[in-house]
């Protein structure tokens, strides 16, 4: 149903920039249970340019969230794509609290591509 077997992560983007982590936590956590949630830029950052990548604890969960795409979210309309972890254009995150998820450098290395 993902896309990706057994990816358990989902990027987000298209975001407002006036998107929270908290909004995305509240609006996401509805189809699961989230394990991680990263919003870059962090939220002070400027400019903005939102991305965000949730980690459910069931995998499960990605194929609940690609049903939000073209849901209009603040004011504009989301994309929800599966995203393998570690992958998505980027090394494994495998050092202190990281667990899997894209590092911010590395994203912005996959756009470029």
């Amino acid at each position: 149903m993902s896309g990706i077997p057994g990816t358990a992560v989902v990027q987000v983007t298209n975001l407002s920039s006036a998107v929270s982590s908290e909004q995305m936590r509240t609006l996401f956590g509805f189809l699961g249970d989230i394990e991680e949630l990263r919003l870059y830029p962090p939220e002070r950052s400027n400019p903005p340019v939102p991305l965000c990548y949730i980690k459910y604890r069931d995998p499960s969960s990605v194929g609940v969230a690609q049903h939000l795409t073209n849901t209009v979210f603040v004011d504009r309309a989301l994309i929800v794509v599966p995203c393998a972890e570690g992958e998505c254009g980027t090394r494994s995150m495998k050092r202190g609290a990281d667990r899997g998820l894209p590092s911010r450098g590395n994203v912005t290395r996959s756009v470029a591509r």
